[in-house]
């Protein structure tokens, strides 16, 4: 089984390329772009993500066995996420909620929001 070998230009530009990632991520953080900060955010976090999968990682130069694998990996990790947000957005609630004794009693001086203590 004969690997592919990387040459170090390929390095040393995938290396430049996630560097100015980096910088261009400290940049966005810096400029308010209304409501499209992390749409910018997590694009350019996605391109350096790839390029460390498929450089640094190999798979650009893998059999397409180890493409099926990284496939389903994100294949389940879109599952996951999915469910996860279709579960936060399912919620009616955002914070405590205006009924919980220990919310209200909490600051009042009534002392809802203490515990007890244990009598043995």
């Amino acid at each position: 089984m004969s690997e592919h070998i990387v040459s170090r230009t390929v390095y040393f530009g995938v290396f430049g390329a996630l560097m100015v990632g980096t910088a261009l991520t400290v940049i966005a953080a810096t400029i308010d772009f209304k409501g499209m900060n992390d749409v910018i955010a997590m694009t350019i976090a996605v391109v350096k993500a790839l390029l460390v999968l498929l450089f640094f990682m190999h798979v650009r130069y893998s059999s397409r066995l180890i493409w099926v694998v990284v496939a389903s990996m994100f294949f389940w990790l879109a599952i996951m996420l999915v469910l996860t947000l279709t579960d936060y957005s399912s919620r009616e609630w955002f914070g405590p909620s205006k009924t919980d004794p220990v919310a209200a009693g909490a600051g009042s001086g009534g002392g809802g929001g203490t515990v007890p203590k244990p009598t043995h």
